[in-house]
């Protein structure tokens, strides 16, 4: 848990409204994390504000349990990461990472978030980052992981690790793979944080919103998820992220072929019907 002058001085921000409130609603807590799924939405609450919503092991176990369960029921259509207190999350807890711990656990703290990491990538839905607050270190390199990043005008991202003897390398894994060299560079060399409006501007985050508007922007995003057909979006996301490492000819020959694989599945033939038919699609999500 990284300690930090950048407490932003307002009230203390709470796990967020059900964004609909019609159909099946389930909520669970626990003890590092709130978890909420309705109409589709899975939201993944940080729910440890007295450690600045620290990634502890625990923690971390938390978020990946809830990450990964039922990816394959067709009710799931988007999961949002956020967080309580005006901390989205100060980054892994410096307690679990002290030389008594030992680097075998050391190495297993860091893989873990890793672990988490390489999942919001293989995920068959998108993964939005819902920030209201810092995300700080480890915090800000999972929020750069997620697919989407929505964050309100109070939000601030920084990577402070070498403040502590701790270059934030992982980190910086993350955010280089988002934003230009030079930014980032900035971010991890000097530890001096971004506002949203900077980390917008720098490619970090995808939206910036007024924070009264926070929830009704994620809503906006997760309810035109939803509206597509779930078997599309996993097939574009997957191959997304795949191409992202060819060179351009090899993406662009492969990328044929995942366009052509696209056009044999159910609901694409059902979206090329209705557009001709001037209808709504009517998805079976296969």
């Amino acid at each position: 848990m990284l300690s930090h002058r950048f407490l932003l001085n307002r009230p203390a921000v709470g796990c967020s409204k059900l964004y609909f409130h019609i159909g099946s609603c389930t909520r669970a807590a626990h003890q590092f994390t709130e978890v909420t799924q309705c109409d589709g939405v899975r939201e993944i609450c940080l729910n440890e504000p007295k450690t600045r919503n620290s990634l502890s092991m625990d923690m971390m176990n938390s978020i990946l349990d809830a990450l990964t369960k039922d990816w394959q029921s067709k009710e799931l259509r988007s999961i949002v990461l956020t967080a309580k207190g005006n901390i989205w999350s100060a980054g892994h807890n410096l307690k679990e990472l002290v030389p008594e711990k030992g680097p075998t656990y050391q190495t297993e703290v860091f893989s873990k978030l890793t672990k988490i990491i390489l999942n919001i990538r293989k995920a068959p839905v998108p993964i939005i980052a819902k920030v209201n607050g810092l995300a700080a270190a480890a915090g800000c390199q999972l929020v750069a992981s997620c697919d989407m990043i929505i964050a309100s005008e109070n939000s601030k991202f920084s990577t402070p690790g070498a403040n502590f003897g701790v270059f934030c390398s992982t980190p910086g894994i993350a955010i280089s793979r988002v934003m230009p060299r030079p930014q980032a560079a900035y971010m991890v060399m000097t530890g001096l944080p971004l506002t949203a409006q900077e980390a917008f501007s720098a490619g970090l985050v995808s939206r910036v919103v007024p924070e009264n508007e926070l929830d009704s922007e994620v809503g906006r995003i997760t309810d035109a998820i939803k509206h597509k057909s779930r078997s599309v979006i996993a097939l574009g996301k997957e191959f997304y992220y795949k191409q992202l490492n060819l060179s351009v000819e090899e993406a662009y020959r492969l990328g044929a072929q995942k366009m052509t694989e696209n056009l044999s599945l159910s609901d694409s033939q059902e979206g090329l019907r209705s557009f001709v038919e001037k209808r709504k699609p009517q998805w079976k999500h296969e």
